[in-house]
């Protein structure tokens, strides 16, 4: 059986970890916080509100797949959370072992702005919103495309939830 590894995906404030530990808890997968994967140097700019560049992210993204890859080794299926925000990136991720799946969260920056600012023990700042937007390259669905789907993050949680167990749930028990 071939395990699968949901990478939910989005802007800063789109709500990818608290929808990320719902699943989790849902789907029974092992779930990982994909900022707890940058190294303090990364998180420390962010914190300055110092956007990232593909030097600062390309070894943070090699640490999820590393965690990725050690989880599919055991026999499990993963739920982490991950900005993705270019193709490339999410190129790297789908490239360890496993199926990935992205599931990307889509809000209006307004919105997500909110979010941002009612937060709190969080190190991005809302200054750092406009340079997520701005990289995003959006999931590419289709033939030659991704393996994932979209979802509005406005959605209340519990919708959310459903809407991805009824596309992901099955996908155990079919491969």
């Amino acid at each position: 059986m071939t395990n699968t590894h949901l990478v939910v995906m989005g802007v800063a404030g789109s709500g990818k970890s608290t929808l990320a530990a719902a699943l989790s808890d849902k789907l029974g997968w092992i779930f990982a916080e994909g900022d707890d994967f940058h190294p303090k140097a990364n998180v420390a700019k962010m914190s300055a509100g110092q956007p990232l560049d593909d030097a600062d992210r390309w070894p943070w993204l090699d640490r999820i797949v590393e965690w990725t890859t050690g989880q599919d080794a055991q026999g499990h299926s993963t739920v982490v959370t991950c900005s993705a925000l270019k193709r490339a990136y999410r190129d790297h991720l789908a490239a360890a072992p496993g199926r990935t799946v992205f599931l990307h969260l889509v809000g209006s920056p307004e919105l997500l702005e909110e979010r941002m600012a009612t937060r709190s023990g969080h190190f991005m700042p809302t200054s750092l919103l406009p340079s997520q937007f701005a990289t995003l390259e959006p999931l590419e669905l289709g033939t030659h495309g991704e393996h994932g789907f979209t979802m509005e993050s406005a959605l209340p949680l519990e919708e959310q939830v459903a809407r991805v167990y009824r596309v992901v749930g099955p996908l155990e028990s079919t491969i």
